[in-house]
């Protein structure tokens, strides 16, 4: 049961409980840093809040992508789901105003991306288990 729920409805509502104030508050929450450290080349890596959050996301779909491949039953649900969730971050990017950030709009479009792939993974994928006699 829990193979089929979208792993990506969790940067969804982490973005929302950084809407909500949870990761600190001011104008932009995600653009505070995370971490940064001096690279040996002189330079310095800083991850800012946005950053790990899109990270996450990406992590999400590679795992979306693998289950992608499934095909059983169970893999319709997903998908059907996986369009829920997009309709969601659609819905919230329009009509919400601290969802209209940079950050939001690239989960979104992560989020077509799994829908996208996820269809078109199994619709190749069950067009080799048919046999033709």
């Amino acid at each position: 049961m829990f193979g089929a729920v979208p792993l990506l409805i969790v940067p969804f509502v982490l973005y929302n409980l950084g809407l909500l104030g949870i990761f600190g508050g001011g104008d932009d929450p995600w653009a505070s840093e995370m971490f940064s450290f001096r690279m040996m080349s002189g330079g310095v890596f800083s991850m800012t809040l946005g950053d790990l959050i899109v990270l996450i996301g990406l992590i999400f779909l590679f795992l979306e992508m693998v289950k992608s491949a499934r095909t059983t039953t169970a893999s319709i649900m997903d998908h059907l789901l996986s369009t829920l969730v997009f309709v969601a971050f659609l819905v919230e990017f329009l009509l919400v105003k601290g969802a209209a950030h940079s950050i939001f709009f690239t989960l979104m479009i992560i989020a077509l991306f799994d829908v996208l792939a996820g269809f078109a993974v199994s619709m190749r994928s069950a067009s080799r288990d048919i046999n033709l006699n």
